[in-house]
């Protein structure tokens, strides 16, 4: 019988059947797109219906899609530790390196499959809610989104999402416990803001601003040009910095792959 040499492609073809064979994919990504567009479009019609033009004079209409990915971003983190945590949880993964003895093209294959199908469609939900917004919010007051307004309200905004992804995928993968990854990945969205708020004294005020420059929240709305702080990353800055954590989760989480056994 021929013997085929094995490469990455074989483990993409894997992770994708398995990506797309199971509930978990088809109910979050269904609940982040419900979400996005749900509130996206809610947020555009109440503005539109109870705002006056003097009230919008110089917004950026796509600025309400904001307030959709801020509650679904929660789908794709969840999916994400799911990815990787889930096949500890059931055993799957002593098949899956049995299959694909290299750790390394596993991990790989897994990440890519996740972070097209996680920023296809964080792109096609933005896209299309940026759009109803435009139209909705045309003539009241906002301004003409300009196309860096729009790159960044859809392409940058869905690369990032990806990437929060992407980083939960590799949380599961260190942690090996979908719950514990779930959690520890909403703690880092949530907690830096919600700490932020109690710190009322002149003593922290460094440490407060660090923490509202650098949440989640605050680096998702620089793409929006509504940014929580007035200081802190700008433009593109937000997804910079996101790449960054990747890398590193990504290499700590090849590290322990290697060290452990399965």
């Amino acid at each position: 019988m021929p013997v085929v040499r094995t490469h990455l492609g074989h483990a993409v073809t894997s992770e994708w059947t398995k990506i797309r064979s199971v509930r978990s994919t088809i109910w979050t990504l269904g609940v982040f797109v419900v979400l996005v567009v749900g509130i996206g479009l809610l947020a555009g019609a109440l503005v539109s219906e109870n705002t006056d033009e003097a009230s919008l004079h110089g917004t950026n209409p796509l600025s309400f899609g904001f307030f959709g990915l801020l509650v679904g971003n929660m789908c794709v983190i969840t999916l994400g530790v799911l990815t990787t945590a889930s096949e500890y949880g059931t055993g799957m993964i002593r098949t899956t390196m049995t299959a694909c003895p290299s750790r390394g093209r596993v991990l790989a294959a897994k990440a890519i499959v996740f972070f097209v199908v996680a920023f296809v469609v964080t792109l096609v939900s933005t896209t299309f809610v940026a759009m109803v917004q435009a139209s909705m919010l045309s003539g009241s007051g906002a301004r003409t989104p300009s196309g860096g307004d729009w790159a960044k309200a859809t392409l940058g905004v869905s690369l990032y999402i990806a990437l929060l992804g992407l980083l939960a995928l590799l949380v599961g993968s260190m942690i090996r416990h979908s719950a514990g990854g779930i959690t520890i990945m909403i703690g880092l969205v949530l907690a830096p803001l919600v700490l932020a708020l109690f710190m009322a004294t002149d003593s922290l005020r460094s440490v407060r601003n660090f923490l509202f420059e650098y949440s989640f929240p605050s680096q998702l709305s620089v793409f929006y040009d509504n940014a929580i702080s007035s200081s802190g990353p700008t433009g593109w800055d937000p997804l910079w910095i996101m790449l960054g954590l990747t890398a590193v989760a990504g290499a700590g989480a090849y590290a322990l792959l290697r060290a452990r056994d399965v």
